[in-house]
């Protein structure tokens, strides 16, 4: 083969190679000039997690204000900051000088009183004998007086006197009973008295860690009209929990038992866990915004955690891992040709209605047959008017529990035995499971868009769940339309300003 054959020949690959590469080059600006107006993100797998997200602060499970009951001045001190202290243990001490010389005058009281009853009880002795030696002298004269010894008048005498000593008896014995009385009435004081002087020895009521001190060595405490806090013990730091405001939109996802995460700017990175253990009915409202305390439970072994740390909350509803996604842009996008609903729409939309998602779960629960689901189907039809009249008439709650029951009942003709079984023992949708439809746009092949129906599950605010539909792993979707993006910013921006010379 000559040179020139071989030139030749070089020359003819070299057009083959420029021409085919100028085609592609040609089909890839082609393809790239119609996708090039929107912005498409690829359909994957991953974990979303519905959670709801509230700020609270931590705080000891118990926590005891530790008071006094008498006024005074603080004598001593016998616990700080941090100090752990065990029930029963003194912790203050106020001046008790005052408190003893009551007590002190509260026993000189009871000696007295008792010294007055028994000055009673000998007056009424003394009464009961002279008594006795009325009704002797009384007696006496009695048939001196039938003789005609003595005169009338001496005899009324002697009744007199001992009518008078009866009744000083009487008054001797209401004098004891009064004397008794005062004398509890003065065990009492004095009691009182001691229980004061007990009460100026403050003593710790729970095993725990002073968090608060309030008051110091020669400060005055006052008990007048409130007992006024000198302590404050958390009894166990090592089990802490959070008090969280919920906005009433979002309580009524949460449960008892579900799962919470929580962050605190002290320990950056950190994620700390808990559970929901209480959800308080007492509402908070400030400026018209409502919330709810919910309680979550932590353990605090590393005692990292402080009381009044703010925590920023997320408690957990539902978790998906591994589940197919897609950014939740892609269900706002719609593009322009497309803002007023067309009727392949309508219809995409309502192939994925509350009624096609019942029956999808019935015929996976049960296995339906074809038949059945038929059947099915023409129930739900024939019924759509009644359940539109109870959740009008019913609120939202009892509305899905009537509907439940009546779907139930009407397709029981329709099942066999294992089914019916099967039906009973079938969950029930919780709130946070239930399925909603939605649409996302496609490209199809000749570079346009395409509405694609889907059934959405759980959601994190920015990635949806896909539970059904023509979306597969890897498939792209479109999120903006980037031409009209282009052109606004295009003709909003600032065209060059040259200042003329005059």
């Amino acid at each position: 083969m000559g040179i020139r054959t071989k030139k030749y020949l070089i020359a003819i690959g070299v057009i083959i190679i420029v021409s085919a590469g100028g085609f592609l080059l040609y089909r890839w600006i082609g393809q790239n000039g119609s996708n090039q107006k929107f912005r498409l993100v690829k359909v994957e797998r991953g974990a979303v997690d519905s959670v709801v997200t509230a700020t609270g602060n931590i705080n000891p499970v118990v926590n005891v204000l530790v008071g006094s009951q008498v006024s005074g001045t603080i004598k001593a001190l016998y616990a700080d900051y941090n100090s752990q202290v065990k029930e029963g243990q003194v912790i203050a001490q106020i001046d008790p000088a005052l408190f003893q010389a009551q007590v002190d005058q509260a026993k000189a009281n009871v000696l007295n009183t008792q010294a007055s009853l028994l000055n009673a009880q000998a007056n009424l002795v003394k009464a009961e004998v002279a008594v006795v030696d009325a009704k002797r002298n009384f007696d006496r004269n009695k048939p001196l007086l039938e003789r005609q010894v003595i005169a009338q008048a001496t005899l009324d005498t002697a009744q007199v006197n001992y009518d008078t000593a009866v009744a000083q008896v009487d008054v001797a014995k209401a004098q004891v009973e009064s004397s008794k009385a005062q004398v509890e009435q003065a065990k009492a004081a004095l009691a009182m008295a001691e229980t004061n002087l007990r009460y100026a020895t403050i003593r710790s009521p729970v095993n725990g860690t002073v968090i608060s001190r309030n008051v110091d060595v020669g400060q005055t405490v006052a008990a007048s009209l409130a007992a006024p806090t000198l302590f404050t013990i958390a009894k166990d730091l090592t089990k802490m929990q959070v008090d969280t405001n919920v906005s009433e939109a979002d309580v009524g996802r949460i449960t008892v038992g579900q799962d919470a995460t929580f962050t605190v700017d002290a320990y950056a990175g950190r994620t700390f866990r808990g559970k929901v253990s209480e959800i308080r009915n007492a509402p908070i409202i400030v400026q018209n915004v409502v919330t709810y305390d919910v309680v979550i439970l932590v353990d605090n072994k590393d005692l990292k955690l402080k009381p009044g740390m703010t925590a920023n909350v997320s408690v957990m509803i539902a978790h998906g891992e591994g589940v197919l996604k897609i950014p939740n842009a892609a269900l706002r996008f719609r593009p322009a040709s497309a803002r007023q609903a067309n009727p392949v729409q309508k219809e995409n939309e309502s192939s994925a209605s509350p009624g096609r998602l019942l029956i999808e779960r019935l015929t996976k629960g049960l296995n339906l047959t074809p038949d059945q689901q038929t059947k099915v189907e023409m129930v739900l039809k024939s019924s759509k008017q009644e359940f539109q009249e109870i959740r009008q008439k019913m609120k939202p709650e009892e509305a899905r529990g009537r509907i439940r029951d009546l779907v139930r009942q009407k397709i029981s003709g329709i099942l066999t035995d294992e089914q019916k079984q099967k039906l009973k023992e079938l969950p029930e949708t919780s709130q946070t499971e239930q399925r909603k439809p939605g649409t996302v746009w496609v490209l199809s092949a000749d570079g346009k868009p395409t509405p694609v129906s889907i059934v959405l599950g759980i959601t994190d605010g920015s990635f949806s769940e896909v539970m059904s539909g023509d979306l597969k792993e890897g498939g792209e979707v479109i999120v903006e339309e980037t031409s009209a993006k282009k052109t606004s910013s295009q003709s909003s921006s600032p065209q060059p300003f040259v200042r003329g010379i005059r």
